[in-house]
């Protein structure tokens, strides 16, 4: 009887076409449209060996063993914060355990009573948690309609203390990109802090690869820059770039990074070879960008970036067109409710650096011959 409950929602995600499980590790023959190595650097077998060739392995442990706050604090998040801040020309960086642990511990550390944050409607589930898990109120201005929070400003900033204005830079699932000159603009006229989160615009944006604040000349006008190793960098963790004030504020104050085992050494240190290195994959985004269009273009669709969504609709035609490309020999998953809302599941390309538009070309006449699914 206790179960009842339980078994009774797995049936009704299951009849809406919202169950979800694990899927099986893509076959290496396949090529792979959900991953988010967005620079084709996972499985770059020189530079993994350039790396272990530069550092002495005995001396990187594999685990932290403790929180940062007590042994954790190898001199590896030192070195690594200390490049970040120095690549953004800004005062200070601090290191989290990943994009969600960023999201959930920065925004309730700094967004108290009395003080509202405002989203883009489209923003990731783990801002969309770190606001939940505030005492701000917080409010979401419809997908880049810079009008509307404009609007919201005017009618609430007035009433609290401090106002966060929140956006994605590229967003995860539509791959348009967020005007952030006006995000700027509207900060200025009303005294509010922006908060960008480049998880997929970092590595694969910007001359030196720091993401859209960089592309548009932007990065001192950004109270919160939050980036990710996880995606285009191909390692693990995310970092802030900020003020050295919040910095001190957040290692006080912000829960996900207090409370959690630090991450090993061995990662930092491969992370810092990667942000070293990061100017030099130039060419890479270059060929990213390049793909990005022409694959947009084949599937008649409009993307800003290197993330190409087709939208199907329902949720079952969304399950059916991910089998039928993989059985012609592409990974791409669907994605459905929640992720996107209800009625716009669809087909989410993750595009990387090393494809070739050629290799794609089948996967519009796959589509396109099979319009009824």
């Amino acid at each position: 009887m206790k179960h009842k409950k339980y078994t009774r929602e797995l049936i009704l995600l299951e009849e809406s076409g919202n169950f979800r499980k694990f899927p099986e590790q893509a076959s290496d023959s396949m090529i792979d449209l959900s991953s988010n190595d967005y620079l084709g650097l996972m499985q770059n077998a020189s530079l993994q060996n350039e790396f272990m060739q530069s550092v002495d392995l005995s001396k990187l442990k594999f685990t932290a063993s403790s929180s940062r706050l007590l042994s954790g604090n190898s001199n590896e998040y030192t070195q690594l914060e200390n490049l970040i801040a120095s690549q953004y020309q800004r005062d200070a960086c601090l290191v989290f355990n990943s994009g969600y642990h960023a999201n959930t511990g920065i925004i309730p550390a700094l967004a108290q009573k009395n003080d509202l944050i405002i989203a883009d409607k489209l923003v990731h589930a783990s801002i969309i948690d770190g606001m939940q898990l505030s005492k701000a109120d917080f409010l979401r201005y419809n997908h880049l309609d810079y009008d509307h929070l404009e609007l919201l400003l005017e009618k609430k900033s007035k009433h609290y203390e401090h106002v966060f204005i929140i956006s994605e830079s590229v967003f995860s699932m539509d791959g348009d990109k967020a005007n952030i000159q006006k995000l700027v603009e509207l900060k200025n006229k009303f005294g509010a802090f922006l908060y960008i989160d480049e998880a997929h615009a970092v590595g694969a944006l910007g001359k030196n690869g720091l993401g859209c604040v960089e592309e548009e000349n932007l990065i001192r006008e950004v109270d919160f820059i939050m980036g990710t190793f996880g995606k285009a960098l191909a390692s693990v963790g995310a970092y802030l770039v900020c003020d050295s004030i919040f910095k001190h504020y957040l290692i006080n104050k912000a829960r996900t990074l207090i409370f959690t085992s630090a991450l090993p050494p061995i990662n930092l240190a491969w992370s810092h070879f990667i942000m070293q290195k990061l100017p030099d994959f130039h060419e890479n985004r270059i060929q990213l960008k390049k793909l990005g269009q022409q694959f947009a273009e084949l599937l008649n669709v409009k993307s800003d970036s290197h993330i190409v969504p087709y939208i199907i609709g329902e949720n079952k035609n969304a399950i059916q067109a991910s089998q039928l490309l993989k059985e012609n020999g592409f990974n791409v998953l669907p994605i459905r409710y929640p992720t996107v809302p209800q009625g716009r599941a669809r087909l989410r390309f993750s595009l990387n650096a090393s494809m070739k538009i050629g290799q794609l070309e089948l996967i519009g006449k796959v589509l396109t011959s099979n319009l009824a699914i």
